[in-house]
């Protein structure tokens, strides 16, 4: 079944099959420095390039944790049919597993782990979201993440 047919009415067909992966995303270090501000975390391991050359056995800064779950790096583009909203409903469980070292390409591998019927047009889906590092064995992080579908009129969102 090709993923351009998935939708709220067969989802559940797609449980234990991947979705999609997403483009790759750099995760440089005006990223990092970015997310930092916003955050207000400035431990040098994330924004003191050179402290990381000199003392860190990674030899360079890498991103925040929570940077690795945002959407520019966590979400993959798959077309349900039919869905008009799909809202983040939470996380059950992350596992950060490898430090994303500045200037790594990352990208989401999403398989579907649960289609669960809400009621009124809504589906709570769950997701195993994968971040692989290019160019590494093991990934960034492996994370469960729900989303709220919501049937509408319109078809494209982003899960």
């Amino acid at each position: 079944m090709p993923i351009e047919k998935f939708s709220l009415a067969n989802s559940k067909a797609f449980v234990g099959r991947e979705l999609g992966v997403s483009g790759w995303v750099t995760i440089d270090q005006q990223r990092i420095d970015q997310f930092a501000k916003c955050t207000e975390d400035h431990q040098w391991i994330h924004v003191d390039v050179d402290r990381a050359k000199r003392d860190s056995p990674l030899g360079t800064t890498i991103a925040h944790g929570y940077l690795t779950l945002a959407p520019s790096t966590f979400e993959v583009v798959v077309k349900p049919v039919g869905i008009s909203q799909a809202l983040n409903y939470g996380l059950d469980r992350v596992r950060f597993i490898t430090p994303v070292k500045a200037g790594s390409r990352v990208r989401n591998r999403i398989k579907l782990l649960a289609a669960e019927d809400k009621g009124e047009g809504r589906m709570l889906l769950t997701t195993e979201n994968t971040l692989e590092i290019e160019g590494e064995n093991k990934p960034a992080l492996i994370a469960n993440a729900l989303v709220m579908a919501i049937e509408g009129r319109t078809s494209a969102h982003t899960l």
